[in-house]
């Protein structure tokens, strides 16, 4: 993203986001960047042998997750496949495996630590693969909304819901506030079960997830939701504006499903007659209108499984799994493009790539523990708890 695409979206980077861009370099911070000991050259030809290995001699004792946004030399060496919570509640189905390799970002480890047991120790290839969009919600930014609420007289009445991409500090927050966490797949639901709580609803971190459930599924106006600033007083909101939203939206966004726009929709339909504009939830208001469907990953990966030889689909996801996906259904006839013209793939996931992987599982197999993620007894408690109440949902 340029300085000029940063500066229209009203967005302050963080030192992290920096990093990221190589606008700045902290050695002291940059947690990730280099591992102990020596990394595998990435043009190391024996990588796939020496992760075969690795992973044959400690057997049981370790269980790889891979997330659908993950690249194909990754995946190939997961156990299981699917998305951040599916993951983590397969890590928790697993007790017998001593290591959990999480080839994913670092809120799903945190979510996997939180739901396997005492014993079992949570491992990320590379601390520095986090998310954008988790990170734009952090625990001091969030109890500071909670005391503007407060002040504004309706903290009583709010009910917190949290997606699952977000820390394991604001899903603690939001047990400890009464409320729960949700996926894109059941965020109707838990939104319903919300306003059977309270009145009103403070939805974090993702913008476009709140606003199109709330809209698209429950009927509400575009009115019925206010955009809650973290970077400005008072969220950017007056107390009449907080006091008669329905959902008080955090301003977050997903940096990839971010990209998508309505001309991204209108060029595809003009160059592919016929074709399906499929995409996820976490798209803008404009963009899951203008679709044909809208759905979580694993509803995309349902749909394109059950479509018709012979049809032609416009994906607007992340492009490691878009190109699978391309990949696997060629056979079957199915054409299926990415929706934007410009390639994007999640950078923070794709930081997992195949030196880091066969570092994680060399060291292991040797005896080092190493990246362990291993979130506090009290934060994992109200995580517990917020994520309790969302496995309860009917």
């Amino acid at each position: 993203m340029t300085t000029a695409q940063t500066q229209e979206l009203d967005v302050q980077p963080t030192p992290l986001a920096l990093l990221l861009l190589g606008r700045e370099a902290d050695p002291t911070s940059e947690r990730g960047v280099e591992c102990p000991g020596d990394l595998p050259s990435p043009s190391d030809p024996d990588l796939v042998e020496r992760a075969r290995a690795a992973k044959e001699k400690l057997g049981d004792k370790v269980f790889v997750l891979g997330h659908h946004y993950q690249r194909d030399e990754v995946i190939q060496f997961a156990d299981v496949t699917g998305d951040s919570f599916k993951l983590a509640r397969d890590a928790a189905a697993r007790p017998e495996a001593e290591y959990i390799v999480f080839c994913g970002v670092h809120f799903m480890a945190e979510s996997a630590d939180i739901l396997t047991g005492d014993d079992q120790k949570v491992v990320l290839p590379d601390l520095a693969a986090g998310c954008s969009m988790a990170d734009m919600a952090t625990a001091e930014q969030v109890a500071e909304c909670w005391d503007v609420l407060t002040e504004a007289g309706i903290a009583e009445r709010v009910v917190p819901v949290s997606y699952m991409n977000s820390s394991a500090d604001i899903k603690a927050f939001t047990g400890k506030h009464g409320g729960t966490i949700c996926t894109s797949s059941n965020a109707e639901r838990a939104l319903e079960w919300a306003f059977e709580q309270g009145e009103q609803v403070l939805f974090l971190p993702d913008q476009h997830l709140g606003r199109n459930t709330a809209v698209r599924d429950l009927g509400m106006s575009l009115e019925d939701c206010v955009l809650y600033n973290p970077h400005k007083p008072n969220g950017g909101l007056t107390v009449e504006q907080l006091r008669a939203a329905k959902m008080i939206l955090w301003r977050g966004h997903c940096s990839v499903h971010g990209r998508f726009s309505l001309e991204s929709v209108e060029d595809v339909r003009a160059r592919i007659p016929g074709v399906n504009v499929l995409v996820h939830p976490e798209c803008k208001n404009e963009v899951v209108s203008a679709a044909d469907y809208v759905g979580s990953t694993e509803y995309i990966i349902k749909a394109l499984e059950a479509a018709p030889a012979g049809s032609k689909w416009a994906i607007g996801t992340e492009l490691n799994l878009v190109r699978r996906l391309a990949n696997r259904f060629a056979p079957e006839g199915k054409e299926i493009v990415f929706l934007d013209k410009t390639v994007c793939f999640c950078s923070t996931m794709n930081r997992i790539d195949l030196p880091h992987l066969v570092w994680t599982l060399e060291s292991l197999a040797e005896g080092n523990l190493v990246n362990r993620i291993e979130v506090d007894k009290e934060t994992e408690a109200f995580a517990k708890l917020a994520l309790e109440r969302m496995l309860a949902l009917p």
